[in-house]
């Protein structure tokens, strides 16, 4: 029986890049909701352009993205992009996925916490609460960044190879968190360059030269 897919964005020729310099070429697909799809391919092959502009910190040069529903897509960076410096907790690192509903200045609720505690607790870190994120396991980092984006409750949510340096517990924890995620309805979109991780996923899109040559 053929089961019909929700499509949570779709993407219509688009080009995009930085500086008026395209690094992706009338890229044309779409993203179903409820399931995982990777974007595949080799370094500078424009995985993390097509995930900017996914989240909205990206414009495109021209074509369109159209998503089927309003709500910010949640966007989780790797742990090795976060500064060495930064003095934030793990708590308030996943206080920031609020903000989507809250503002950055708004006095957190009950609702608020209660959410945070549960996102906290499917990653296993809700004991490495007071922790900063400076002191911890890649893997731990990692974990936050994704509790984070998970308190967010978005639609839409968009990682940049989630798994790259975890050890391979870490890495089947997040896989299991992502498949759980998707199963709840939400798009889960993530950059790989492992063809294994990409054909474990429900859909894939395979770029090449900033072109996408598979989906």
């Amino acid at each position: 029986m053929n089961v019909q897919r929700t499509t949570a964005v779709r993407i219509d020729g688009l080009s995009a890049g930085y500086r008026g310099r395209a690094v992706l070429t009338e890229v044309t697909a779409e993203i179903p909701a409820g399931q995982v799809t990777t974007i595949l391919g080799h370094n500078g092959s424009g995985k993390s352009t097509l995930l900017g502009v996914l989240a909205g910190v990206i414009a495109p040069l021209s074509g369109t993205v159209v998503r089927a529903a309003r709500q910010r897509p949640a966007l989780v960076v790797q742990h090795s992009a976060v500064p060495a410096t930064l003095p934030i907790t793990v708590r308030e690192t996943v206080a920031m996925g609020r903000w989507a509903h809250r503002g950055p200045w708004r006095r957190l609720t009950r609702a608020d916490r209660a959410v945070m505690d549960d996102c906290m607790d499917r990653l296993g870190i809700r004991e490495l609460a007071r922790r900063r994120l400076t002191d911890l396991s890649g893997g731990q980092r990692q974990r936050a960044l994704l509790a984070r984006a998970l308190a967010q409750e978005s639609d839409l949510l968009l990682l940049d190879e989630p798994t790259t340096g975890l050890d391979i517990e870490a890495q089947e924890g997040i896989s299991r968190i992502l498949r759980e995620t998707a199963d709840a309805g939400v798009a889960v979109v993530y950059a790989t360059h492992a063809p294994g991780e990409a054909l474990a996923a429900d859909h894939r899109l395979i770029l090449r030269n900033g072109e996408l040559i598979d989906e």
